[in-house]
């Protein structure tokens, strides 16, 4: 019976998309995190009937086929690249994006990975880097005895020294931007990488067209909305229940089958 086969496609269809949901709920407090959603498609259908054909006394064109669905599947997780909410933190290295880009990052094999996480911090020779270490690219070197570093909007870095009046300047931040941001491939540790989906990076300097700017000060909460969620997965909880009916009420139906057969 294919029904059971159709139910149980359904029910690991709503399985996955717990999984999503629950990830989500998981990293509500997560820097910079994306929601993610599962999208599904139906599976390929087999014809009993086909459409356009001619009738048994070959008079007329069949107006509608028959055509039974196999079930669905998952096409794909896509990660909702929406602006997260900006967070006062009052911290100097807390950077927060706001519009497009991504910060730059030099990932553990020296490559280049992207993140919207903005919780930077320095290391022991003064380089700005990310809560686990990884520098940022370009690089920023704050210097011995700054009393005070300073982040604009368009992502020029001052620092003021001890007895000095004026600012000096230590670098200029920039961002990349892609063609297509669902196509990242997450990392985890809020990092991303470029892939052919993604496009190459476009680089540019915060403030120009196309590129968000940077709030210093702030970091940009993650864009998970709790009631959001959580209807979400009463939704996901109830699809699962009703793919189980079904295969519990095929299974008696083919339980009285075989019952009338013996």
């Amino acid at each position: 019976m294919k029904a059971l086969a159709i139910a149980a496609t359904g029910m690991t269809a709503q399985q996955t998309n717990l999984e999503v949901i629950a990830n989500n709920i998981a990293n509500v407090n997560t820097t910079g995190f994306k929601r993610a959603r599962a999208e599904f498609s139906d599976l390929l259908y087999q014809t009993e009937r086909l459409a356009g054909t001619p009738n048994s006394g070959n008079q007329a064109v069949i107006p509608e086929g028959a055509n039974i669905g196999l079930g669905v599947r998952t096409a794909a997780i896509r990660n909702v690249h929406v602006q997260g909410a900006l967070t006062h933190t009052g911290n100097n290295f807390d950077l927060a994006l706001t519009g497009r880009g991504w910060f730059q990052i030099e990932g553990p094999g020296g490559e280049i990975v992207y993140t919207r996480a903005g919780a930077f911090n320095t290391n022991g020779v003064g380089e700005l880097v990310t809560v686990d270490g990884y520098l940022v690219s370009p690089a920023i070197t704050v210097p011995e005895g700054a009393v005070e570093v300073l982040v604009n909007d368009s992502g020029q870095v001052f620092a003021r020294l001890e007895d000095q009046i004026d600012l000096q300047e230590l670098g200029q931040l920039s961002l990349a931007t892609f063609a297509n941001d669902a196509g990242l491939k997450p990392l985890g540790s809020n990092l991303f990488t470029q892939t052919e989906a993604s496009g190459d990076p476009i680089v540019g300097v915060p403030g120009d067209p196309g590129f968000g700017t940077i709030e210093q000060g702030y970091l940009e909460a993650s864009n998970v909305d709790p009631v959001k969620e959580i209807t979400e997965l009463i939704s996901a909880q109830r699809g699962y229940e009703m793919n189980s009916k079904v295969i519990q009420a095929a299974d008696q139906m083919a339980s009285v089958v075989s019952t009338g057969l013996r």
